[in-house]
């Protein structure tokens, strides 16, 4: 921390510009490959997602999920953390410029895809389980609806406890994460970025979880969820996006088991 202090600073334009266009590009390759995907899976396309009967899982067919998850989580969560990733950009190239010791930002970007690589890891495994227990179907659709309202139920009740609230706030404050978390090195960036990851996935947990509702791969319940946890961090009204939010699942939630 006392070695990020004094070159921290506002964020310049270039860094900005620079970062954005990098993390667009990832994350435009992230959505075109997760709408092929939903495509595919709509298409009937067993090639690109095999259609499983409600038995045990093969090492391909989860190698499979697997990646359609690291690719997924890749489009909805990394254009959240943008204002973190632009802040360290402009750090390093400080650094450099003053020829400082610097680390690349990617390294800081992989620690953070790689929490959520491991995210991935076990929502594979919860598919696998649902699969198995035909609480899914062949197209990872939800084929049960008091499934789908517990699930909605507690995303809600979670939107409004103390945790997410905690969470949310370390995501929102890049400049008071890297006051507080910031480490030298190639492993102190790789561990600074896992532990934001590790706040992103404690504000987003709850969320992903939501894809098991509806439809793993529906792709207007992607883009909404990716929106709505881009708003609950960016916006200035980002609390109240997060309290509302948590009412319409509560709601939809009992909707679903009452009818």
């Amino acid at each position: 921390m006392t070695h990020v202090r004094p070159i921290l600073g506002p964020v310049s334009r270039r860094d900005r510009a620079l970062v954005l266009a990098g993390l667009g590009l990832v994350a435009v390759a992230a959505w075109v490959y997760t709408a092929y995907l939903a495509w595919s899976m709509a298409a009937m396309d067993h090639a690109a997602i095999p259609a499983l009967d409600h038995q045990r899982w093969t090492v391909g067919d989860a190698a499979v999920a697997f990646l359609m998850w690291v690719v997924m989580m890749t489009a909805m969560m990394l254009p959240t953390a943008a204002p973190v990733i632009a802040m360290i950009a402009t750090v390093n190239r400080r650094r450099r410029e003053r020829a400082e010791p610097f680390t690349p930002t990617a390294v800081f970007v992989a620690g953070y895809l790689l929490v959520w690589t491991g995210f991935s890891a076990l929502a594979t495994g919860v598919q696998g389980a649902l699969h198995t227990a035909a609480w899914l179907t062949p197209m990872m659709a939800n084929a049960s609806p008091v499934f789908a309202g517990v699930l909605l139920i507690g995303a809600g009740l979670y939107q409004w406890t103390p945790l997410k609230d905690a969470c949310l706030a370390r995501c929102r404050s890049p400049l008071g994460f890297l006051m507080t978390e910031w480490r030298d090195g190639a492993l102190g960036q790789l561990i600074m970025g896992a532990r934001y990851g590790l706040f992103c996935v404690g504000c987003c947990w709850a969320l992903m979880g939501l894809l098991f509702a509806v439809s793993v791969m529906n792709l207007l319940w992607i883009a909404a969820l990716a929106a709505l946890a881009m708003a609950e961090r960016l916006l200035p009204q980002g609390d109240l996006v997060r309290r509302l939010a948590g009412a319409g699942f509560l709601i939809a939630g009992a909707i679903v088991l009452a009818f």
